[in-house]
């Protein structure tokens, strides 16, 4: 009889050994998922756009650029520097110092561009103007468009870290339950396994969460000017329009605010100006010049005043001018073939943008009014079996897992939608006024 009730002893000791620690692995996992939370203010969409707009490098480059295009044009227009000219006529040569024998001429010539050139000169380069403008609006456009992609992949980050937050009390609470149920003998092995497995699944997925966080919080900080590796911490919501705006409207926002579109008119009209300039070639410049001269001593009029006018002759070098205005011809006919296939490629992108804002709704819309329902739904009623032991641990599990994964597949859903939107924007070229009420639903516990 002391055979049998020492093995029982032993396997007793086993089994207590064993209920007081089930979980090793869990034991050592569950403080693996712990993150600190991003310090300092928090900044709503607004508040970086506003930054980005006054802080980012490559708008700043733009904006000195356009301020050096600015300061060129009033040098176009002007005239060009007057040239002062002395001549010493007759000097003899065996007495070349002796001046009072020569002719000695003070002369200012000025020249002045046939008429109308100036001003169109002075067109091209405020065409020029136009263009830098364009190009600016076009940068901040672009720098907008990023920042609002940036600042949505990291709140949903934040989003998807506050989900994997009750997704770690979620597993703490079957860990718990199932190592109660262990320890009575209600709970399988496998059982035990399966928690371990979703534990390290916990742990996959808060690399990848913060990894995603770092990424997009240094695109921000970068398109802010500041140092990537900065915290940031910001705050806001996403927003689904109810109905979106049909595509005749958005192409005609297009053709009104599209930044490229204007600088390719604005290049269209400066080669129309550049042309009429190519036609005033054969209009001749003039150079005129006035002086004083002083007469060799002994003449009868001694102080003498002198005029002289010249033109250039266009009309002798007419294979020069042909061909310019010839090529004035062909840039003209080639920014307007540029500007119709920038129209057209605009109206492409707009419609191919807006299929995708569509179908993003579509998923978000999905995920919001059927998926989370009906899994928080599931999870209720396979809470209320395990209580009263209608169904396994698994169920539970896998009901519980759910729920989480189609949270963080709709805040996916929403942060795919802005970002979307965010293109639709930068197909139209301005911001798309849209109505609705924010949707963030509540993390389920």
């Amino acid at each position: 009889m002391r055979v049998p009730y020492a093995l029982v002893v032993v396997c007793a000791c086993m089994l207590s050994a064993a209920a007081q620690d089930p979980f090793p692995a869990a034991n050592a996992l569950l403080p693996q998922h712990e993150h600190s939370a991003p310090s300092g203010p928090a900044f709503t969409l607004d508040d970086i756009e506003r930054m980005a707009l006054v802080g980012n490098p490559d708008i700043r480059v733009a904006v000195r650029r356009l301020a050096v295009i600015e300061a060129h044009v009033p040098t176009v227009g002007a005239l060009d520097d007057p040239l002062l000219m002395y001549r010493g006529w007759g000097v003899p040569l065996h007495r070349p110092w002796d001046y009072n024998a020569a002719q000695n001429m003070f002369m200012v010539s000025q020249t002045f561009p046939g008429f109308g050139k100036r001003g169109l000169r002075a067109d091209i380069a405020r065409s020029d103007v136009a263009e830098a403008k364009a190009a600016l609006d076009n940068m901040r456009l672009d720098v907008r468009v990023r920042v609002r992609k940036a600042f949505y992949d990291l709140l949903r980050t934040q989003d998807e870290l506050r989900i994997h937050d009750g997704h770690v009390a979620i597993a703490r609470q079957a860990v718990e339950a199932a190592r109660i149920k262990y320890t009575v003998g209600k709970v399988p092995q496998q059982d035990i396994l399966k928690a371990q497995v979703e534990l390290t699944r916990l742990a996959e997925h808060m690399i990848h969460f913060e990894q995603d966080a770092e990424i997009a919080r240094a695109r921000l900080n970068t398109l802010l000017g500041h140092d990537p590796a900065e915290p940031m911490n910001i705050r806001g919501d996403y927003g689904i329009p109810q109905h979106l705006p049909a595509t005749e409207a958005l192409e005609k926002l297009a053709l009104a605010s599209r930044p490229d579109l204007a600088q390719a008119q604005a290049a269209l009209e400066k080669s129309h100006q550049q042309q009429a300039l190519a036609d005033k070639s054969y209009t001749p410049d003039m150079t005129v010049s006035a002086g004083y001269m002083l007469m060799p001593s002994g003449s009868n009029y001694r102080n003498d005043y002198m005029v002289e006018g010249s033109i250039n002759l266009p009309w002798l070098n007419r294979r020069k001018h042909d061909a310019e205005i010839s090529e004035a011809k062909a840039v003209v006919s080639e920014q307007d073939a540029e500007l119709a296939a920038l129209q057209n490629s605009a109206f492409g992108q707009i419609q191919e943008a807006l299929a995708q804002v569509r179908s993003a709704k579509r998923f978000a819309d999905l995920y919001q009014s059927l998926l989370q329902p009906q899994a928080e739904a599931t999870l209720r009623s396979t809470v209320i079996a395990y209580e009263n032991d209608h169904t396994d641990f698994l169920n539970l599990l896998d009901s519980q897992m759910t729920v989480v994964d189609i949270d963080l597949a709709y805040f996916q859903a929403m942060a795919d939608f802005e970002t979307r939107f965010a293109d639709l924007e930068f197909a139209v070229g301005a911001p798309i006024d849209r109505t609705g009420v924010p949707n963030t639903p509540e993390v389920t516990k």
